[in-house]
This record gives structure tokens, sequence and C-alpha cells, in this order.
């Protein structure tokens, strides 16, 4: 057992008792709560002071989730309706009816605008987020639906019943995949596995010598992490066994989320709402640090025969497809309500800020500083170092990569060989069978021709060459070190130009700035210059999108997958805030006499319509790709459908 020290924060978050709470997963430093007192409450996790209070709902709200980029919460209500808010406008963005019963679970699609709910009325809806009725409805359980997941890749959804079965959904065509009949008692979590095809689900049980309250994958998704009564556990699987229990006075743990190498646990109890920090540094997550193996109890377990497992379970291409534009059915008439109802029902719903300090921090503008895990500060003070600490390697960098080298990079990060586990103690599930896959194309065993943001393997190296026998250590370092020498020079000078650009900026505008970025040749200096103008949609202006969509182009089509993400954020920006002023400017009739300004505004707009048609015949073709990066150019394949209706 661990002793690795936790601390916690308490305070009180409404009026009257708390009803549920959800961590931001992507930063792992945002709260929200929801009460009896039909208020969303917004929280810094290290502090105790409210940064803003949502309110429109009508009834005690049952349930909140923020979206992945954390720039909207969700919170469902005991009647069934549920309201979404935009945090960095402070304004409700949708609400949406047609439950029948308390919400009890919500998920938003990974990609897209797009989320998930269950109820008590046994069933599960998909909404688009920007229009009002239902998607799709998923019939099948036959009592209540108490958790919800989306996959990776953003292709099913998986769901948790008290009925004791866990289904997995196919999204688009509406039905179920398969079923999973393992548990004998209700389930009430459901998690996916980050990368592989492995599933996890927990249950509550009222005679268990401990009781899951909720899950959560590591992010490298080597461990399984639960949330007991008294305890965090460290999982493995293949075979099932607990690698540590850390213990945690945190009664009801109601969610997860790692930041910094801590993990951040909530409870709530009443009116108040306790935080933990538990420092995974000092967690066993391997199987050297083996406690009890829970197929047998205090029987030794064995290792894995093949320990290639993992490698043979297929990771989620991220992602094939959005479940948007295939088969949309919209909700039945007697789900939804009149315009006017809802209209005059949103008027009610208001953000109040409590904090304006640190609601401008984080949400006006988005700033990338405090949506990510700070490199040095912590939410909560580290504990002492002592003997237990346990070194892990570091993931893999996502900056983007250095164009014309190949990095070469060694990933020493020993994985666990998983396959489908249930961390329950009453019911550990049999069902190892992965769900069903798509076909795989032949020349996905070739070469790919798009450098992932993120892989398995490394590149330039071959694995098989540092096995025992093969290479000496010196000849092993000389290959690793291969390449270096050229990197550092690269790197050193893409910094100097950085610098450039940097004092062009401060002296003059963000559009000289990014031309002369642009002037350089190289690529990896426009894509660095985006990464920061993306995050800030209140700099753009017009004359900077005819900079930009040029640069857009050769991004699109480079062989770096970070690349394409980064031109289909700057495109996606440019058609959501200046498409409808580019197209009222071109339909305008000519005014009498002459408008300089106007003229330039025109000429602006021509030169960006004609960019913009350019790029959509490139996404169109991109949309039917396989991969990670398939999504992003699916999404704005939708978003530029106007265009074909332009002059």
């Amino acid at each position: 057992m661990s002793n690795s020290s936790t601390q916690s924060l308490e305070f009180e978050a409404h009026s009257s008792s708390v009803s549920c709470l959800a961590l931001g997963k992507s930063s792992g430093r945002l709260l929200a709560t929801g009460g009896e007192d039909c208020r969303v409450n917004i929280w810094a996790v290290s502090k105790a002071n409210c940064i803003m209070s949502l309110t429109g709902h009508k009834n005690p709200v049952e349930c909140v989730q923020f979206n992945v980029s954390e720039e909207q919460v969700v919170a469902g209500s005991q009647s069934g309706s549920i309201r979404v808010w935009d945090l960095e406008a402070a304004k409700i963005l949708r609400t949406l009816m047609g439950h029948k019963a308390n919400i009890t679970s919500l998920g938003f699609h990974p990609f897209g605008d797009f989320l998930a709910s269950s109820s008590l009325d046994t069933n599960i809806k998909l909404w688009d987020v920007r229009r009002k009725g239902y998607v799709f409805r998923y019939k099948g359980h036959t009592q209540a639906v108490r958790g919800l997941a989306f996959s990776p890749d953003g292709k099913w959804l998986a769901s948790a019943s008290d009925d004791c079965t866990v289904k997995l959904w196919d999204l688009t065509q509406g039905k179920t995949i398969t079923e999973f009949k393992s548990h004998i008692a209700a389930v009430n979590v459901v998690q996916f596995h980050p990368n592989e095809y492995l599933l996890a689900s927990g249950t509550v049980g009222s005679g268990e010598i401990h009781h899951d309250q909720c899950i959560f994958f590591s992010p490298d998704g080597s461990c399984l992490y639960s949330g007991a009564t008294d305890s965090l556990r460290v999982f493995g699987w293949e075979p099932d066994r607990c690698f540590d229990v850390v213990p945690v006075g945190w009664g009801r743990v109601s969610d997860l989320a790692v930041c910094n190498q801590q993990l951040i646990g909530v409870s709530h109890q009443l009116s108040s709402v306790s935080s933990f920090v538990v420092d995974l540094k000092r967690v066993k997550k391997s199987s050297g640090s083996l406690i009890q193996g829970i197929i047998q109890d205090n029987q030794p377990l064995t290792e894995p025969k093949d320990p290639r497992g993992s490698a043979l379970r297929r990771n989620y291409d991220r992602p094939t497809t959005t479940c948007s534009s295939q088969r949309v059915k919209q909700g039945s008439d007697t789900d939804r309500r009149s315009p006017s109802e809802d209209e005059a029902d949103e008027k009610l719903s208001s953000a109040e800020i409590h904090n304006a300090e640190d609601y401008k921090e984080i949400f006006q503008p988005k700033n990338a500083i405090s949506r990510t895990p700070p490199r040095i500060s912590e939410p909560f003070p580290a504990p002492p170092e002592d003997g237990d600490c346990v070194l892990k390697a570091p993931p893999l960098a996502s900056s983007t990569p250095v164009q014309r080298v190949e990095p070469t990079v060694v990933l020493c990060v020993k994985r666990p060989a998983p396959s489908a586990v249930a961390p329950s103690t009453s019911d550990p599930p049999r069902s190892r069978s992965p769900p069903p896959q798509p076909p795989i194309a032949t020349k996905s065993k070739q070469q790919p021709k798009i450098i992932l943001s993120t892989r398995n393997e490394p590149i330039g190296l071959n694995v098989a060459d540092f096995l025992p026998g093969v290479l000496s250590d010196e000849e092993a370092l000389s290959q690793i070190k291969k390449g270096h020498d050229t990197m550092c020079v690269m790197l050193s000078s893409r910094h100097k130009n950085l610098e450039m650009v940097r004092v062009v900026w401060a002296r003059e505008d963000i559009k000289s700035a990014l031309d002369t970025a642009v002037s350089m040749n190289d690529l990896s200096i426009v894509v660095d210059i985006l990464n920061i103008i993306n995050l800030q949609p209140s700099l753009w202006k017009l004359d900077l999108c005819t900079s930009i969509l040029p640069q857009i182009d050769k991004l699109l089509q480079s062989k770096y997958e970070s690349y394409m993400q980064t031109g289909c954020t700057s495109l996606k920006l440019i058609m959501k805030h200046f498409w409808m002023l580019i197209s009222d400017t071109l339909k305008a009739v000519p005014s009498v006499g002459v408008d300089i300004t106007r003229e330039e505004r025109h000429l602006k707009c021509r030169m960006c319509c004609k960019q913009l048609k350019n790029l959509s015949n490139f996404v169109k073709n991109k949309a039917a790709q396989v991969g990670r990066h398939g999504s992003a150019f699916k999404e704005l394949q939708l978003l530029m459908a106007p265009l074909d209706d332009s002059l």
C-alpha cells in the first residue's frame, strides 16, 4: 500500500445540497458543480472562490459536464431539460428538451458540436448543439442508463445501465454493435481506453469491500485509476491485478482528472465540495509493485505469455468520420418546443460572473497557459519527495515537427498488454473480445504518407536492432544520436526566426509579424504563429485572412498531421467569423460614387472567396480519407457547404 500523501480543499459550493460535479479533463483545473438550488457554478480547482454562476434551470441540476476544449458546459435537470452554456461568451447557448425524466449522464462528442444524454426514461439521445431537436434516439436498455462515454475516434458510444448491461452503439446507424452482460449488478460508469480497443466499466454494490464510484484511464493508457470510498486503487489487466492502493478519505468521489502528474479527485456532501490531490510520481503503476491479484486473492500471478499483446490490439483512428452528416434524423415534433418558448426560456438563463479576474484569465480571451496544465506551477503544492518516487519517461512532444529533418525518437515507456476490463470487485467481466472492427485497408501496412502528431512507434529507428545480442551499447547510442546535431541546428535556427517575428509583432502589428514569418519560407514558423493566434480570434481582421489563406493551402497539403490540424483550425475560424462578411460584401449592390474603403474591402473579400473555393475542393477530397485528420476535414466540408451556393 502506497504512503503517497494527499491534500484537500473543502468549500461551500451551493446554498443547498450539491447534486453533481465534473472536472475539466483537458486541463484538470476547472470544476463545475450542480445543485438543488438549480444553479451550475464554475470553479478553479485550486481556489475556493466561484468564478461564475449559471442560472436558468427551474429544477435541481442532476448532471454536469465540460466539452473537450472546456469552452462549454452542459447541465441536465430533474425535469429532463438540458442547457448548454458558452463559458467564453458567458451566455446560454442552447436549451434541449426531449427527455421525460431525470438526466443521469451527459457527454460531449470528441469532435464536432454533438452531445449525448441519458435519462431515467431508459433513452439515450444524440443532440447537435447548433440545432434544436435530437439527431438520434437509441433505445434498447430496459432500465435507467447511468453512464455514457464516446470512443476516442468518435464512432461509438458506450452506455452503462441499471439493467446490468453495457451496450456499444454505432453512432451513425443508430443501432447496437454489441452488448456486454458480465455484470451481475447495476452498472454506473463506463470508460474507453485512450488509445486501444479496450473498455472499462464499474458497478456500485451494497455488500462489497470497496465500491467503484468512478474510473479513469491514465492519459498514457498504462493503468486504470478507480476511486473507492476510502482509497484510490490502481489496476492493471492481462492478468487482472491491483498495482497500488492509496488511502484517501474522499468519501463518495464523483470525478477524477490528471494534471501535472497529479491525480485530482472531487467529492461532495450536502452543500460542500472537497478536492483531493494524489502525487502520481509516488504511486506504483507497474507489475513490479503488485499488491493483490483480483482473479484469485493472494495468489501469485504470472506475467502474460505474450508481452506484445497490446501491440496486437487495434488502436483508434482519430477519427474516420464524425456523426454529423450520415443518416441525420431529426427528433419528432413532440420532443421539440416552439421557437418562441425556447427563446423566452433562454432569456431567463444567465451567467453571473463572481470573480472577474479569474474569468478574464481563463475565458476571455482563451489563454493557452491557463487552459493547459502549467509546466512549473501545480494546482496544489507537491508533497515532499521520498524514496518511493517512480521515474516515468516523458510523453512524445506534441509541438510542431521541424521540416526537412526526420527526428529520431526512442519511446521508453513500458506498457502492459490490455484487453477488456471492468474494474468492479463484484464481477470483473470476462468479455475479452474487442468490438467489431471495420475492415483494414492493406495500404495501412505500408509506410504512412502522413506523419501523425502522436504515434506508438518511433520514427527512424528499428526496434529489432536493439534486441539483446544485435547491437553493442556504443552502437545503440550511435543509432539513437543519429541526426541529433542536425536537429539541434534546425531548432536553433527556428528559435532565432521566431524571436525575429516576435520583435516585429511587438514593434508593428500581427499582420506584419505574419508576413515576416511567411517571408522566411519555413512553414514551421508559420505554424508556430498560427498556433498562437488561433487561440485569440479577437486578433483577427479581414486583411489577416488574406495573408493566412494561402498558407492554409500549404498546411493542408503537408505530410505532417499537426500542420494539417493547425490549418484546419485556422480555416474553421475564418469560416465561422468572416464568411458572412465576405458573402454579404460580394453580394451587396454597388454604391453610388467612389468609396475607396468599400472598394478595398471588396477586393479583399474577392481574394478570400477565391482562396476559400480552392480550399473547399481540396477539403472535399480529403474528407473521405481515413485517419485522425479525416474528421477535421469532414467537419470543414460541412462548414464550407455555403461556398457551393456563393457567387
